[in-house]
């Protein structure tokens, strides 16, 4: 048992650094708070075109972050606690802007597409007590690292046998109303200060 809790221990701290080395790295991108953009390109470093299935099943891109402000987040369904304290931080943040928070929508997507098939993602969600709006995105492992990659996102799966774990970064991602980069919502963050990071991206700060 102590064992056990040792290399979960340390799977936690793994984890969690992942995700702040991710977080300081794109925050050397900002410029004043906004992201920089890429020479040329005019595209922010963080977000761009994926193919990816939601929890019904049903196809989508990238289009689905388009006329809402999205909080796009990278995990996976058996995650035992960074996962679910996240997608819970995250409501209570939406839940604090009050009516500004039917503008915003909660995205999960999977790193962990041989378990997270629609329907496990479907009953994984409804168990959080997530907003009805609330988007849990799948897909082949190909089409998950794609989408991985162009957010920036590490994450490698850990052990074997049907109980393995998954390390990935813990950041999420603020997405505008067209679908682009706003800033990085840092594991951690309080729902309050959340809500406040996104009034201030909805306010252009």
């Amino acid at each position: 048992m102590e064992r056990l809790l040792s290399r979960q221990r340390l799977l936690l701290i793994v984890t969690v650094a992942l995700g702040l080395v991710l977080a300081v790295l794109i925050a050397l991108s900002f410029n004043a708070g906004r992201p920089s953009q890429n020479q040329g390109q005019g595209q922010a470093l963080v977000g761009g075109p994926f193919q990816l299935v939601n929890q019904e099943g049903r196809p989508v891109d990238q289009s689905v972050l388009k006329g809402k402000w999205s909080v796009v987040f990278f995990g996976f369904t058996y995650c035992p606690d960074i996962c679910p304290a996240t997608m819970q931080a995250v409501r209570s943040a939406v839940d604090l802007l009050g009516p500004a928070g039917k503008d915003v929508q909660i995205v999960f997507v999977s790193v962990d597409p041989g378990r997270d098939k629609p329907r496990v993602l479907k009953d994984w969600l409804d168990a959080q007590d997530l907003p009805a709006s609330t988007l849990g995105l799948t897909g082949t492992p190909e089409q998950v690292a794609a989408a991985a990659k162009a957010y920036r996102v590490v994450y490698q799966r850990q052990g074997d046998g049907p109980d393995y774990q998954v390390n990935h970064s813990t950041a999420a991602y603020l997405m505008n109303t067209d679908g682009r980069f706003d800033r990085v919502l840092a594991y951690g963050l309080t729902p309050e200060q959340m809500a406040d990071q996104i009034r201030k991206g909805m306010r252009g700060d």
